[in-house]
């Protein structure tokens, strides 16, 4: 038997969060030549295929297409789908690391909501590396709004991302108690596909080749991280999990400087090893023994 149980299901928040991180790139890339709609269609459309590969692999189909909680997956489609557009919005505004930064106001905002809904309970490690990591993201914040009005747009919908991912996360938690991880992805993909569909009236610009298959590309990345992240909190309290979400902000500073030629300040880089120092505490947590 496991010894430590929990620790599947942090392994599986950081490959979510690194495919999340990777996908977050390819939207900002994007996102200033796509309408917000057409890019939540491609992002949710796309994810059906690694979805429904997930599914038939684990032998699920057709089985898994059946439910019996058709509101709870329109609740959590619609709250997902206005958190997918704010996280949008925030990437197309702010560089990839600061829209992360903002995003990871949503762990700390769902340990109160899981210790309430949930009855999850609340260690003073757990608390006190969120609160760490929630330090190391405002370092990393610091800089943001000398952008002026742009920043502020960018600010805005990450705090708005911040509020509905949180309510997500917890009601998703409750949702595995029922369903499958793969008829949850599955469900929120199809809603989101026919809520930026819905948008095609408005206007979609011409995209180029290029842009096209990086929006295939994200599409990917976000099915698959939306599996690995809703096994994650299949396999372990919420409350242990949401910490390593700031991992996230390590792999989009080197995204910034890499790619978008961003480098990151000495606050930045300080509060980087804030949120380090916030995952290995949660970690040794894991990792003692329970008491008989």
């Amino acid at each position: 038997m496991n010894a430590h149980p929990a620790l599947s299901g942090i392994a599986l928040r950081l490959v979510a969060v690194f495919l999340i991180t990777a996908m977050s790139a390819l939207v900002h890339e994007v996102g200033t030549r796509a309408a917000l709609g057409q890019i939540i269609f491609w992002r949710s459309s796309v994810a059906l295929i690694p979805i429904l590969g997930y599914m038939a692999l684990r032998s699920e189909l057709p089985k898994g297409l059946q439910t019996k909680h058709p509101r709870l997956h329109l609740t959590r489609g619609l709250f997902g789908a206005a958190s997918m557009a704010f996280s949008f919005v925030s990437l197309i505004y702010l560089p990839v690391a600061n829209a992360q930064a903002l995003a990871y106001l949503a762990p700390v905002l769902t340990l109160p909501l899981a210790a309430l809904h949930l009855r999850e309970p609340l260690r003073p490690l757990t608390v006190l590396a969120v609160a760490l990591g929630f330090g190391g993201a405002l370092m990393m914040l610091w800089h943001a709004l000398d952008g002026g009005q742009t920043a502020l747009i960018g600010v805005a919908a990450g705090i708005a991302y911040a509020l509905t991912m949180a309510v997500v996360r917890v009601h998703i938690k409750a949702m595995t108690r029922t369903e499958s991880a793969a008829t949850i992805a599955l469900y929120f993909a199809l809603i989101c596909s026919g809520i930026g569909l819905a948008t095609l009236p408005l206007g979609w610009p011409a995209l180029s080749g290029t842009d096209l298959i990086l929006l295939a590309i994200a599409g990917l990345l976000g099915g698959l991280a939306h599996i690995a992240s809703t096994e994650a909190v299949a396999r372990a309290p919420v409350s242990t999990v949401a910490p390593f979400d700031f991992t996230g902000l390590i792999w989009a500073l080197g995204i910034d400087a890499l790619l978008f030629r961003i480098m990151p300040t000495p606050l930045a880089l300080a509060g980087m090893g804030v949120i380090l120092l916030a995952g290995l505490i949660v970690i040794r947590q894991e990792m003692r023994p329970a008491k008989p």
